[in-house]
């Protein structure tokens, strides 16, 4: 096991990369970045030379400065921006692509307590980067900080929009929502991505980001309306799945659907907040035989539907290869965002 001590004392740069999950109320869970600068702290008490830490989590505006500083300046006895610097500097890593992005990032934010500290960790970037350099903000601690969960917000916004504009197809005979989405993409303005229309988003960010924003504005006294509905919207668009499928079969009682996609997103085993979760339980609930099926995720939803459900069926590639062509399917649903969503 890695000695944490020895770690710092070794180096010259600290990264805090630890998870910071949602509580019940939506808010995050700072457990692990209190215990993580606590333990730097203690390190830092023990090294005489300038050492910097800077924070990659997605934590809320003042983590840094009213959490990580003080715990480490507690513990190490040192004062921040003298013997250690301090940074932000938030990760915009896609699931499945961390090392594509991680080498070819569209840009670095970079929160900094002081210049010194800035200058450090931009130092490093460029030297780490070369001539490949990706465009850089340097700015203070808590707008680093804000950057994050507003990048999140907005493509949440993005996925909830189309959905809606899908939701509103429907009901107007003719109209087509990808041509919409192609239509709108075009304007340099709008952009296309994250305007495929779904079932909704999930993972482990978006959903995660956007309850801690809507917590974390309720606690400075101010209404998010937009994120609420963004959220509200994504809650109940699984669902319009299994409204779908009852208006072409009826009563799905004893109906044999099948599930093409599993995972929140493609080429991945994640199942965190996957919206094939709600539309399974969904389709039970009424009463249907369900054959699903991920070429990545199909042991990580096994444990999920572990309870024996003899409606349910995690099956292998075979079986649901030729779905179109056998009669004993009567639904398909396929599930899943485009690659980089």
């Amino acid at each position: 096991m890695l000695d944490r001590e020895e770690a710092v004392l070794n180096t010259e740069i600290t990264f805090i990369a630890v998870a910071t999950p949602n509580k019940p109320n939506g808010s995050i869970d700072l457990g692990h970045i209190e215990s993580s600068s606590s333990e730097i702290g203690q390190a830092l008490q023990k090294k005489e030379t300038y050492h910097l830490v800077v924070v990659k989590s997605t934590v809320v505006p003042g983590t840094t400065e009213n959490v990580v500083k003080p715990a480490i300046e507690k513990l190490s006895g040192r004062r921040c921006g003298i013997d250690f610097g301090l940074c932000m500097n938030p990760e915009f890593l896609r699931e499945g692509s961390a090392l594509h992005d991680t080498l070819h990032p569209d840009r670095i934010i970079i929160g900094e307590h002081d210049q010194k500290s800035g200058d450090s960790l931009e130092a490093l970037y460029r030297d780490f980067h070369g001539e490949e350099m990706p465009p850089l903000i340097i700015t203070n601690l808590p707008t680093a900080e804000l950057i994050k969960y507003a990048n999140n917000a907005f493509l949440a916004t993005k996925i909830s929009f189309i959905n809606q504009i899908a939701n509103i197809c429907e009901k107007i005979p003719g109209a087509d929502v990808t041509v919409v989405a192609k239509g709108i993409g075009l304007d340099k303005r709008i952009g296309p991505l994250f305007l495929n229309a779904g079932w909704g988003y999930g993972g482990s960010c978006l959903p995660k980001d956007v309850k801690a924003l809507i917590a974390f504005s309720e606690g400075l006294g101010y209404n998010p309306a937009l994120f609420n509905a963004v959220e509200d919207v994504n809650n109940i668009q699984p669902y319009r799945a299994v409204e779908l499928a009852k208006k072409h079969l009826g009563d799905l009682k004893g109906r044999r659907i099948a599930i093409l996609g599993l995972a929140f997103k493609p080429n991945t085993d994640d199942m965190r907040e996957a919206v094939s979760i709600k539309i399974i339980n969904q389709l039970l609930e009424e009463g249907a035989n369900i054959v699903a099926y991920d070429p990545a995720a199909i042991n990580n939803a096994k444990g999920i539907f572990k309870d024996g459900n003899s409606n349910i069926t995690l099956d292998i590639l075979v079986r649901i290869y030729a779905l179109h062509k056998s009669s004993r399917y009567e639904y398909t649903l396929r599930l899943g965002r485009e690659k980089g969503q």
